[in-house]
């Protein structure tokens, strides 16, 4: 066998695959696959330290790259396969004025903002090792369904690097503006078909598996395994210490599962002595995790979770006619795929699930923009629920948590726009609908004649 291979992550199949192998299903039971590197036969670090070094190397397009400085612990493509487009430049900042709004001691909220990516959000870390592996394999046209944030990835990718044809699959009236206008505007062929996310995704995997198609959706492990990086970049920047707890929003739930995998894939190997626990947060619109993991109490059980729990859920989702429904739209998503590496990334860290609604997820969102980080709605849903966490008494003030900003403020301006509106007609168009209330933090516009008098009066006011 290889050094490195796909295999199933149900401990009881365990089947494998070829590192080429593009269906990304197991073979014999067509459950999810996990990347497998055999460990014995790799060079591992000694040090986590030792990737400190590569900071000195910024013309080194590898190096520079806040994915493939880390190169040696996703280890599944040669240098000379690998495709870059300078991703994972982030920050992790100390956030005191949200930390006060979420309850937390100065000093312990710290927030990993991905909207710093080439296209705007966490997806640029797993499309460059997906694009990386469809180079491997010689792919010439790559696909997706999404919200907006995979699909603007996609397109950034094929278009940046020219070996590729980006086709996207959106859900009627499902993608925010700023998201859309990056696939059209960098050449994707868009296709909009009737219904939502989740019948987009049933139907990319069928053109893609027909068509001969490449598939760059998180069910893709090769993507997973460069979002595994994010959680290294946070690690980096809090001197190798680990963290408490990491907060992330829960759409397809490939986040969670990728960072669950890299930290005990760092404890395996004897490089970090203990892992963060995991805390992922729903929108109430796009429940589907917090509902069968905290109210139905699905777990992974070593690799055997009761799919009895998840396929009745699913029955009556679609019994019911319900749709997700959500102002946070890159997590608008009922059927998440990655169910199962989630469920095994709470087991192995320990972790927790909540739900938001609307109104909190907005509000946190202006205390995020207050304090001088621009994030789209499904970002803020972490800091909604560290503050839920906290009131719960789940998580201390004393403690350390990272939340992950997932994408940038101008992914889906309409939103922000409404939130600090003064008018009563957009607010209600675009968030009442959503059962958003009220803008507790609103920073309206103040409307003033055209007369400098005026203007100076206003200003002296106001500021």
């Amino acid at each position: 066998m290889d050094a490195v291979y796909q295999r199933c992550i149900h401990p009881h199949c365990a089947a494998t695959c070829a590192v080429e192998e593009t269906s990304f299903v197991c073979p014999r039971c067509g459950g999810l696959l996990d990347v497998v590197y055999d460990w014995d036969r790799l060079p591992v670090p000694t040090s986590l330290r030792a990737f400190e070094a590569k900071w000195a190397e910024r013309t080194n397009p590898l190096s520079f790259s806040g994915v493939w400085r880390f190169r040696e612990l996703l280890p599944f493509a040669s240098p000379e396969k690998i495709l870059t487009i300078g991703e994972g430049q982030t920050i992790l900042q100390r956030a005191d004025i949200v930390a006060n709004y979420a309850n937390m001691m100065p000093g312990n909220l710290f927030l990993q903002y991905e909207g710093m990516n080439p296209s705007g959000s966490f997806k640029d870390n797993g499309m460059t090792a997906a694009f990386t592996h469809a180079r491997l394999v010689g792919a010439r046209r790559a696909a997706c369904a999404s919200t907006g944030n995979t699909s603007s990835s996609l397109a950034v990718f094929c278009a940046a690097t020219g070996l590729m044809r980006a086709i996207i699959f959106i859900g009627s009236g499902k993608i925010a503006y700023g998201k859309l206008a990056q696939g059209l505007d960098h050449g994707a062929l868009t296709v909009q078909i009737a219904g939502d996310f989740d019948d987009a995704m049933q139907r990319v995997q069928q053109v893609s598996r027909r068509l001969g198609i490449y598939l760059v959706n998180s069910i893709n492990p090769f993507r997973l395994e460069g979002q595994k990086t994010i959680m290294y970049r946070i690690l980096e920047a809090l001197n190798w210490e680990v963290p408490d707890w990491i907060v992330v929003p829960g759409g397809n739930l490939g986040n969670v599962s990728a960072f669950g995998k890299a930290f005990f894939e760092l404890r395996d190997l004897g490089l970090l002595p203990r892992v963060p626990r995991l805390a992922v947060i729903n929108a109430a619109g796009a429940n589907t995790f917090y509902n069968l993991y905290e109210q139905q109490g699905l777990r992974w059980q070593e690799g055997k979770p009761n799919t009895a729990v998840s396929e009745s859920y699913y029955r009556k989702l679609e019994a019911d006619q319900i749709r997700a429904s959500t102002i946070a739209s890159a997590i608008e998503i009922n059927h998440p795929v990655n169910l199962n590496k989630a469920l095994r990334a709470l087991e192995r860290c320990g972790g927790v699930v909540r739900e938001v609604p609307d109104q909190e997820i907005l509000d946190a969102k202006a205390k995020v923009g207050a304090g001088g980080l621009g994030c789209e709605p499904a970002s803020a849903a972490s800091v909604a629920g560290l503050r839920r966490l906290r009131q719960e008494g789940v998580i201390g003030a004393e403690e350390r948590v990272v939340c992950v900003l997932t994408g940038h403020q101008l992914k889906d301006p309409t939103a922000t726009v409404a939130y600090h509106s003064a008018d009563q007609k957009t607010f209600d168009q675009v968030l009442g609908q959503r059962g958003v209330k009220r803008a507790t933090f609103a920073n309206r516009a103040v409307q003033v004649a055209n007369d400098l008098d005026e203007i100076i009066k206003a200003i002296e006011v106001y500021s």
